[in-house]
């Protein structure tokens, strides 16, 4: 765990309780720091506990630490508030919290702000996008581990920052980093730092796309000479980025990387063969063949994973070997089981319809299952993989939505809840025995309505799975 010795003796506001908040507060009192704690959620009673999706804790609290209501805070003494990313920072309007620090000039920071603070002599790698970051922060780590490099890899993915265990100078963080948490940053610097796409998504917390871009180009904030900005280009944000819109840093090295078409300097992918002329000599890797790393969207991943990790020093034969031995990253595009010829596959990570669209495109004859907290568009702009859909079983909330948009174009059937889809739609894929038949969870949603997250949908999932599979074993061995 980290140490933040920055507020010695000092007061300090921790605003959230989840996994982030918690490791925040742990690791501001290990320092020394006095803490004062809150979370909407929060029930207090011996030691105290944090209802929903928060973090439980039955010891009681040091002295040093107070669980207290924000209006109770000594805000003329707190030297800053260090505030969980889920938290509205500016939209749809500031919390309250936040606006009772501008009211006392508190400066207001996040748990990566402090990791950076804490560990300032280690390498930073930092990834952001609206789709990808966790397979490709996943596939870094991976690809650094192998070419035996020290190593933490959390941020938005699994380990909060302040959870991670502390390095020196030749140690390498690499972080996935959200647009709520890149809107936290105030010193941090990231050596490497990572941009895949940006597609609308988040809109309410960010005002509109503008203000979303705005948040995830302050990935480049700070970068200097030797440092590297990784862009992939394809699509029309991203573009703009490297062609005179929002601007990377002047001070860092610009390497380019594509899915979707050759460049004349940079890494990308044409027809599964990874090429890089962006270093001497030229030199290929095909993807083609690597089951984890299917489709382009997964190219563009890989394509970033390699520039960065040529960044960081690793030469090319190496990244080349660790690719192929990648294991893929657990609720995206992760094969569950095969039963009666038909492939289980959860994809509970795809939480928009951008992502969805990466789920459909490989796949034909697909007893999807859809449906949660819905976002802004809903899944109008998957039209073009309808054909695809044998059927649809709609869950959730955006139950009645989907319903409308499927409406005449996709055969669907309104399931409420993901165990009746689940039973539903291996059923019917079962019966139709349609050749590369697929059962897909891959919801284009947020899981809010019916789970704490995507993990928790996703493990569900696949013990429905587990246990299905189990039934059709017993059944054919009597």
């Amino acid at each position: 765990m980290i140490t933040v010795a920055e507020y010695k003796n000092q007061k300090i506001g921790v605003f959230g309780l989840g996994k982030a908040g918690m490791a925040s507060v742990d690791a501001l009192l290990a320092g020394g720091a006095e803490v004062y704690a809150w979370d909407d959620k929060v029930v207090e009673g011996n030691g105290y506990q944090v209802a929903g999706n928060r973090q439980e804790r039955d010891n009681p609290l040091p002295d040093t630490c107070h669980l207290s209501p924000i209006a109770h805070w000594p805000w003329a003494e707190l030297k800053a508030l260090v505030l969980s990313p889920g938290v509205p920072l500016t939209h749809p309007k500031p919390h309250e919290v936040v606006t009772l620090a501008k009211r006392h000039n508190v400066p207001v920071i996040g748990d990566v702000e402090l990791l950076y603070r804490a560990c300032p002599d280690a390498r930073y790698v930092a990834i952001t996008g609206t789709n990808g970051k966790s397979t490709t922060t996943t596939l870094i780590g991976h690809i650094l581990a192998q070419a035996g490099l020290t190593i933490q890899v959390g941020g938005n993915l699994g380990t909060p920052a302040l959870a991670l265990e502390p390095l020196g100078e030749n140690g390498t963080y690499v972080l996935e980093l959200s647009s709520y948490q890149l809107d936290l940053l105030r010193t941090a610097r990231f050596n490497v730092a990572v941009l895949l796409n940006v597609t609308p998504d988040h809109l309410d917390r960010h005002g509109d796309m503008a203000g979303y871009i705005a948040a995830k180009m302050h990935i480049f904030d700070r970068q200097r000479a030797g440092d590297v900005a990784v862009v992939a280009v394809d699509d029309e944000h991203t573009k703009k980025v490297t062609g005179g819109g929002w601007r990377v840093t002047e001070k860092a090295t610009l390497m380019r990387v594509s899915s979707h078409h050759a460049l004349e300097k940079g890494i990308f992918v044409e027809n599964g063969q990874l090429r890089d002329v962006c270093h001497l000599p030229p030199v290929t890797c095909d993807l083609s063949s690597i089951p984890t790393l299917t489709g382009r969207h997964n190219w563009q991943n890989a394509a970033a994973a390699y520039a960065a990790a040529r960044a960081c020093g690793v030469a090319s034969e190496v990244i080349f070997a660790a690719i192929q031995s990648f294991p893929g990253l657990r609720h995206r595009l992760q094969l569950v089981s095969t039963i009666r010829g038909v492939r289980f596959i959860n994809d509970s990570k795809a939480t928009n319809a951008d992502a969805t669209a990466n789920a459909l495109a490989p796949y034909d004859a697909i007893y999807w299952i859809v449906g949660g907290k819905p976002k802004a568009g809903g899944i109008a702009a998957l039209a073009e993989y309808f054909p695809k859909i044998a059927h649809a079983f709609l869950i959730g909330e955006a139950e009645e939505e989907f319903a409308d948009t499927l409406r005449g174009r996709v055969a669907f059937t309104r399931c409420g809840t993901l165990q009746v889809a689940v039973e539903k739609a291996a059923a019917m894929a079962f019966t139709q025995n349609r050749p590369g038949a697929v059962l897909l969870l891959s919801p284009a949603c947020a899981s809010f309505d019916q789970w704490e997250n995507f993990e928790q949908r996703g493990d569900a999932f696949c013990k429905m799975v587990d246990i299905l599979t189990t039934t059709e074993g017993a059944r054919h061995a009597s």
